[in-house]
């Protein structure tokens, strides 16, 4: 060996997980050399899990800011139905909490609803007051949209902040107006028209609204930047087929059953179940307010429930008679015969309208043969029954009785106790039971007056921020219901009224309430409509029903007709007097005897 050269021993390292291949030399640099190469492996192998834990928390921070974004929508909906229920409880219904919020897109809303049938009962009675309430809590301009089960909905972005009176102080974007570049007629020859404008965020407020949503501040703009969608184009989407909505709480699980309507019920139930053929046709009667197009829409309901495909047409006398009009006019007869004919099921409210409508009737007694021949279902409804309505077609009226003839008469006690219950609860309010008996016991008329005290009473209790007691029921319902409590009340009813008319004239009950015109039936029928309006609460259609079926007019004309003339002929003048006095005294269940 060489002199001047000493033996240095060469090791080779190898650090756990990988080969160095540099050869370093045993000695008292070996440890700071081992440190260094131990420390450059530690650093790759670090770097690859920091990339994968970097990929974990984005993940992990995208699914938290979907978290974040749903229930960010379920909080602005939780504070919509809240601001709805205090200044429109007429329109709240415990359905509402069913409702699932499906984000911001295109400058609306959206809500997605548990049926079609709840869709479109929002879109004709909640829309105005959605999106007041909508624009309260966000403090922007956006609009409701409302979808039913199966609807399409754009990828959700979520609403901007609650609570906007901070953050349109601090945060909320001012919008800059974008006016679409005006085409040049030089070019095309077109027309010169103004584009609409568009609201665009500024970039700034994008990102803090963006933050919150848990998206990006680009997919946002993009978002935002889509025109928004207004009320009207909300409305557009209802059915312009003049079809009445059908309303879901109109179910049969809604329906109260009593004395007064089991006939109807049972009825209308076994129709639902075989259409075409248990009752055909199912012909439904009774006064103003008792029930009648609540059994109509429950048959609607279920039928559509188990048959989603059947071809129904639920409308009003009124509708037939003005497409038929304006189908006449328009030469469309056979798109109203199609419309009409071609049905399963054929349903008309109020049908006591075609009275003295001779072209109408004769169009409807086709349209009646046609669905009958084809063992296709008929439901209809009347103020009056089929032989009591004025001027109809004695071949409609036999038609109309070749089924079931159903009438629903005023609920008893019992029956608007329940009544009250049901409909508070589907309004979510709690009434005691004392606040529910006096209601029960003095509005004795219908269940439309029934429903209006409860909308008095939810309405009153939210402005004067109290509990609902008897106290609050007097001050909310007037000093008719007040007076009548502390009273108890001893008022005649129509009922009454009819009986002392027919004792007093010497008139026969069946003639006072038939279609008979002669001087000495028409003059006491008009005493007693006139009557019936002074001394009870019943609105002029309710008068009407009560005296055979009359229309409203005939009971407007009835009063003023005995106003005027009892200020002129005295005679007439005692007359009313006389029963009137009698009416006063004397037990309400039994007529008085006259001399």
């Amino acid at each position: 060996m060489p002199s001047g050269f000493k033996v240095v021993h060469w090791v080779l390292l190898r650090v756990p997980g990988s080969f160095l291949t540099t050869m370093i030399p045993v000695g008292h640099t070996v440890r700071s050399i081992l440190l260094i190469q131990t420390q450059r492996v530690l650093a790759s192998t670090s770097r690859k899990q920091y990339a994968q834990m970097a990929l974990r928390d984005r993940q992990s921070s995208r699914d938290q800011g979907r978290t974040n974004s749903r229930e960010h929508d379920r909080g602005v909906l939780e504070d919509v139905l809240a601001i709805t229920r205090d200044v429109h409880p007429q329109h709240t219904r415990k359905w509402f909490e069913e409702l699932e919020p499906l984000g911001m897109a295109s400058g609306a809303f959206g809500i997605r609803a548990q049926t079609d049938m709840h869709r479109d009962y929002l879109r004709r009675t909640c829309l105005d007051a959605f999106n007041d309430a909508l624009r309260d809590v966000t403090g922007q301009l956006l609009a409701v949209r409302f979808l039913g089960p199966n609807d399409a909905w754009d990828s959700p972005v979520t609403t901007v902040k609650k609570n906007a009176k901070d953050s349109i102080a601090s945060k909320a974007p001012a919008q800059a107006a974008t006016v679409a570049p005006k085409p040049d007629p030089s070019v095309d020859g077109t027309t010169t028209q103004e584009q609409p404008e568009t609201a665009t965020p500024k970039a700034s407020d994008t990102n803090i609204w963006a933050d919150e949503a848990g998206i990006s501040a680009n997919e946002l703009q993009s978002r935002s930047s889509t025109p928004i969608v207004h009320a009207s184009s909300e409305r557009a989407r209802l059915d312009t087929s003049g079809a009445l909505p059908i309303n879901p709480d109109y179910a049969f699980d809604d329906f109260v059953i009593g004395p007064n309507n089991r006939l109807a019920h049972a009825a209308s139930v076994a129709v639902s179940e075989n259409p075409g053929y248990a009752y055909n046709p199912l012909f439904i009667h009774g006064g103003v307010g008792l029930g009648k197009t609540h059994l109509l829409q429950a048959i609607c309901l279920k039928i559509t429930q188990e048959n989603p495909d059947i071809n129904l047409h639920y409308v009003s006398c009124d509708g037939f008679m003005t497409q038929f009009m304006s189908a006449v006019q328009s030469g469309q007869m056979a798109e109203f015969r199609h419309t009409f004919r071609d049905v399963d099921l054929l349903v008309i409210d109020d049908i006591h309208f075609l009275a003295k409508r001779d072209r109408t009737q004769e169009e409807f007694f086709h349209t009646f043969n046609a669905l009958y021949q084809a063992n296709k279902q008929i439901i209809l409804s009347s103020d009056a029954s089929p032989e009591e309505i004025p001027d109809l077609e004695e071949r409609l009226v036999s038609r109309f009785m070749w089924g079931l003839v159903a009438k629903v008469e005023r609920p008893g006690f019992e029956t608007r106790i329940e009544i009250l219950k049901r409909k508070a609860e589907a309004r979510g309010l709690t009434l005691p039971e004392p606040v529910i008996t006096e209601i029960a016991h003095y509005i004795d008329t219908n269940i439309r007056e029934l429903e209006g005290a409860i909308t008095k009473l939810q309405i009153y209790a939210n402005v004067e921020k109290r509990p609902i007691d008897l106290d609050l029921a007097r001050d909310a319902l007037g000093e008719e219901f007040a007076a009548a409590v502390s009273a108890q009340g001893t008022g005649p009813t129509i009922g009454r009224i009819i009986t002392e008319i027919s004792g007093y004239y010497s008139v026969k009950r069946t003639e006072l309430l038939g279609k008979r015109r002669h001087k000495s039936i028409a003059l006491p029928r008009q005493v007693g409509m006139y009557l019936a309006r002074k001394y009870t609460r019943h609105s002029l259609e309710e008068v009407g029903a009560h005296f055979g079926g009359r229309d409203h007019t005939t009971v407007m004309h009835a009063v003023k007709t005995i106003t005027t003339r009892s200020k002129e002929d005295e005679s007439l003048h005692s007359d009313v007097l006389a029963i009137e006095s009698r009416l006063r005294v004397g037990n309400n269940n039994e007529a008085s005897n006259y001399a």
